[in-house]
């Protein structure tokens, strides 16, 4: 991880935006904010971990962040990519707020809060990243939910906050005191100057410049044949056949859906039916979706399969390796959702993920989870990140699946007891999923537009079913295993 060098001022980070991170903001927009998040869930225990303890933690460990102060700066007349410029009037406070839930505390009013907070956009003018400190939650516990903008985590010059503020000890570390200043901001000739030599020094830079201008274009000739076909259907009295199912023009307003299961289920699926705890995982996931596409009473015709962007964990030695030592590469599969068999379904999902694994590229569940460092929330961020900059492939939605440590985090002594992924959703994709297997356990993070999919709660309650379903396949000649539950949705967290 590269980070900001203590008492000097000077970072060693590329300040101009790179023409793919261009795309991210090209995309922004009210109906589809480019941001993920991680919803964390602490039992402070004795610890006295609270809002104030927050705010000094992440003051402590921002320095390992550059970039989470920094903002972006545009160049005039756009002769060259914006750069990431010190944010003079930073604020801690702005950045980490204070919220809280009323009594009873329930998951339903902690998913009913993330999703209203995921439905409004980051300040653009400011650092791209809020986090806040949840209180009320019933048995005492609180929760962290942290968002950024998708250009702002790559994993090579910046990683998640999330990643820093995490500990394996209940002991807090100690860190040196940071003395960051921020450096003048350049005036709009300094901008204009700074931008002109670039572009004369660098064949790189210019070239880059010249590819943004003509995606930038190319993404804008796109848009507006699509308004002129959307223009003609109107005319005609016609609407536009969907993609998918769950495929639907977006809304500004989100929907949040948790799911917690036991990790020992998965793997007495896989122990029974071969394969990988990452195929049980999506085989669990095809079947919630046709279980819940059912019940909405979709056509035959439309669930026959839906193709999913999986993001991978790869090694590769000729590509310029992350910070974490890995490189995320994007696997397209087609989920077998009008296979009725839960056992078949499995075994086609593990024979879709076989060429990935036999490449010799494939990061093991147990090896990627080891890493110094690791942390799911870069993964998912780099996840989301490979999903945007592919979505000419062509697919329904992503399904990011992190395989965190087994042993519990902590921040500032308090022990981190579930963690949820927070998915951003693509245009014209009313679903993303995100899991991430923690300390024994499988947390689904559900991502929905709140108006295209109101019912998502439904395919909450299908994932567990999907898994005692697969369960029930594995344990007809073995003793019973425990359900695929792991706590009921309805209960306090």
């Amino acid at each position: 991880m590269q980070c900001k060098l203590r008492g000097t001022g000077v970072s060693r980070l590329s300040e101009r935006l790179r023409s793919r991170d261009l795309v991210f903001l090209d995309t922004e927009s009210a109906s589809t904010p480019m941001q993920n998040a991680t919803l964390e869930i602490f039992e402070p225990g004795e610890s006295g971990f609270d809002y104030q303890t927050l705010v000094d933690l992440i003051g402590e460990r921002i320095a390992f962040v550059p970039r989470y102060r920094q903002r972006i700066q545009q160049v005039p007349g756009r002769i060259a990519n914006p750069t990431w410029v010190d944010d003079s009037r930073f604020d801690l406070g702005f950045h980490v707020r204070r919220s809280g839930l009323p009594r009873p505390g329930t998951i339903e009013q902690l998913r009913e809060l993330v999703s209203r907070i995921m439905s409004r956009q980051l300040d653009m003018s400011r650092p791209l990243w809020e986090v806040y400190f949840i209180e009320g939650l019933a048995d005492g516990r609180v929760a962290v939910l942290s968002k950024s903008h998708q250009i702002l985590v790559d994993g090579v010059e910046t990683v998640d906050l999330g990643q820093v503020l995490l500990d394996t000890k209940p002991e807090p570390k100690s860190l040196e005191p940071d003395d960051w200043a921020p450096r003048r901001t350049p005036s709009p000739m300094g901008l204009t100057a700074d931008a002109v030599l670039d572009n004369l020094r660098s064949p790189a830079v210019l070239l880059s410049t010249t590819l943004s201008t003509v995606d930038s274009a190319a993404r804008r000739m796109t848009e507006a044949r699509q308004r002129t076909r959307t223009v003609v259907n109107a005319l005609a009295n016609r609407r536009p056949a969907p993609d998918s199912p769950i495929s639907a023009e977006l809304s500004e307003q989100r929907r949040f859906v948790t799911v917690s299961t036991d990790l020992e289920v998965y793997r007495r699926i896989r122990q029974a039916h071969g394969g990988s705890v990452n195929d049980v995982i999506l085989a669990t996931v095809t079947g919630a979706l046709r279980s819940w596409l059912m019940a909405r009473g979709t056509s035959s015709s439309a669930m026959r399969s839906l193709r999913a962007m999986v993001p991978m964990s790869v090694i590769d030695d000729e590509l310029e390796a992350t910070s974490l030592g890995t490189q995320i590469t994007g696997h397209l599969i087609t989920l077998p959702i009008g296979e009725a068999s839960p056992v078949i379904r499995l075994h086609q999902v593990s024979y879709a993920f076989k060429s990935h694994r036999e490449t010799g590229r494939a990061v093991a569940a147990n090896r990627l989870a080891g890493i110094a460092g690791f942390a799911p929330t870069t993964f998912h961020a780099l996840g989301s990140r490979v999903a945007a900059l592919q979505q000419r492939k062509g697919f329904h939605l992503t399904i990011t699946n992190v395989p965190g440590p087994q042993f519990p985090l902590y921040a500032a002594g308090a022990r981190m007891v579930e963690t949820y992924p927070v998915q951003p959703l693509l245009p014209g994709q009313a679903l993303a999923i995100g899991v991430t297997s923690y300390d024994g356990a499988v947390h689904y993070g559900i991502t929905a537009d709140r108006d295209a999919l109101p019912d998502v709660s439904v395919f909450g309650q299908c994932v567990t079913e999907a898994l005692d379903e697969l369960l029930d396949s594995a344990s007809d000649d073995r003793p019973r295993a425990p359900r695929g539950r792991r706590r009921v949705t309805e209960r306090k967290p």
